[in-house]
């Protein structure tokens, strides 16, 4: 691999992000190196589902196209099951458009699009090779470039700025970012076949127990589930895991599902994936920006990620544009761009990740009292309908970045859990009542607060 020093941005990680970046800087006219350890379609079990602000992202990079032609299916809300009973919850109307949409797709599949956009732009060289080590400057500590390894042979790549966005196990994470990923629950994935939901071109929450269940249509016959499986998976050598998705997951499925979902389990491999949460990081090392899932992921449960992820790279393409090229290498002028970047992404991402944490505690309540009461205040908070449901989704779908909106209706859930307690109480339950209003509002300031000051403060 021969050594090089022509290029303006080298882009580590040629995923969602990656290829997304590459792509937009590559048509403002930088020259960009895109490197991947692995460009053959990949197979995953998260990154399927497009919130309508994701798409919005995606139509500021001109890449919305990417999720066309690869079998993905229209979104227009959800549906939430609790104890035999749903609630739709419809995307609202936004900007003229009646009935917003999201995308459901095999991940792999759309990579491959995005990535078939990088390769297409005459700016962006693509790279297959393993990126070893980020190269920095002797005297100034400045990252400079990436050494590599492709097919046995090491070589160097050298540019005024790198990106680094390989994703949720990034291996640069560490040496940049003294946060610790957070980790308590996996999701266990299975595809359904031709398998019909009860409510069409929606993604379904099962409020089970102990935690939720997802379900959302992929492709034309293909319909994905994740079973939220918190602390240590069962063993997939001894059949414990297979055990417990008939025994305990299938019967707290809707009847209507658990045929296409045994099958499932005889038929498949279950394969499962970390639910990870790591608030963002500032940016401190000169000469690399990291992007994506390398510096901020929240729980899979809202779908959000690539919504954060996509207007993360709008953001970024947005300010360099206002910097010449000679600008963007001089490291206290990006320095001033990551700062603003940082201002900028803070309402949308603050949003999203705050819900996800704080929804997938109230969903995943198990046993736990306090949490239980704020669960069922949250379905039935969804059963008043109107604003009670079209502010969460919007929050949910990256349609309205406002912080406070969000604290304001997280906390009158919390609160109609309070009345319920109290008006399903006699006066001599007032005591203990009483007691569990308390609690269940300082669970939800416990549950809430950390994450919204963490990603938003």
């Amino acid at each position: 691999m021969e050594q090089s020093q022509g290029y303006q941005i080298v882009v580590v990680g040629a995923g969602i992000v990656g290829a997304a970046a590459a792509t937009a800087l590559g048509r403002d006219g930088h020259k960009v190196l895109l490197i991947g350890k692995d460009w053959r379609e990949p197979d995953r079990i998260v990154g399927e589902l497009l919130q309508p602000g994701g798409l919005e992202a995606l139509r500021e990079l001109g890449l919305d196209h990417c999720v066309e032609g690869i079998d993905s299916i229209r979104t227009y809300g959800y549906a939430v099951y609790r104890n035999g009973k749903y609630v739709q919850l419809k995307y609202p109307p936004k900007n003229g458009v009646d009935e917003p949409w999201g995308a459901a797709f095999h991940h792999g599949r759309f990579i491959m699009n995005l990535r078939n956009e990088a390769r297409n732009q005459e700016n962006v060289t693509c790279v297959a090779a393993t990126v070893n080590s980020l190269i920095n400057d002797e005297e100034t500590g400045d990252v400079i470039g990436v050494s590599c390894t492709s097919k046995g042979t090491e070589g160097e790549y050298y540019a005024p700025l790198t990106l680094v966005a390989d994703g949720c196990f990034s291996k640069f994470r560490k040496d940049y970012v003294n946060k610790d990923v957070i980790v308590k629950s996996h999701f266990v994935g299975l595809i359904l076949n031709d398998c019909e939901l009860p409510f069409p071109s929606h993604g379904h929450v099962i409020l089970a127990n102990p935690s939720p269940i997802l379900l959302y249509q992929i492709a034309t016959h293909d319909t994905r589930i994740l079973i939220d499986i918190p602390g240590k998976l069962p063993s997939t050598v001894n059949n414990d895991m297979t055990a417990y998705l008939k025994e305990f997951v299938c019967p707290q499925l809707p009847k209507s599902l658990r045929d296409s979902f045994l099958i499932a389990v005889d038929a498949q491999k279950p394969r499962s994936m970390p639910c990870q949460w790591l608030p963002p990081s500032p940016h401190k090392q000169p000469g690399m920006i990291l992007l994506g899932d390398a510096n901020n992921m929240r729980h899979p449960l809202t779908g959000g990620g690539m919504t954060v992820a996509f207007w993360d790279v709008v953001h970024l393409v947005k300010l360099f544009r206002k910097h010449t090229e000679t600008e963007l290498s001089d490291t206290a002028v990006v320095a001033r761009v990551m700062k603003r970047h940082a201002v900028m992404r803070k309402p949308l991402a603050g949003v999203i990740n705050t819900l996800a944490q704080a929804l997938y505690a109230l969903f995943a309540a198990g046993d736990h009292p306090y949490l239980r009461v704020l669960q069922e205040a949250c379905f039935a908070y969804f059963e008043l309908g109107g604003i009670c449901i079209s502010t969460p989704v919007s929050l949910l779908a990256g349609m309205r970045p406002e912080p406070m909106t969000l604290f304001l209706h997280f906390f009158a859930v919390a609160f109609l859990g309070l009345w319920r307690t109290f008006s399903n109480s006699n006066i001599f339950e007032f005591p203990q009542a009483l007691l569990t209003c308390f609690m269940a509002l300082y669970t939800a300031c416990v549950v809430f607060l950390p994450v919204m000051y963490a990603e938003i403060m």
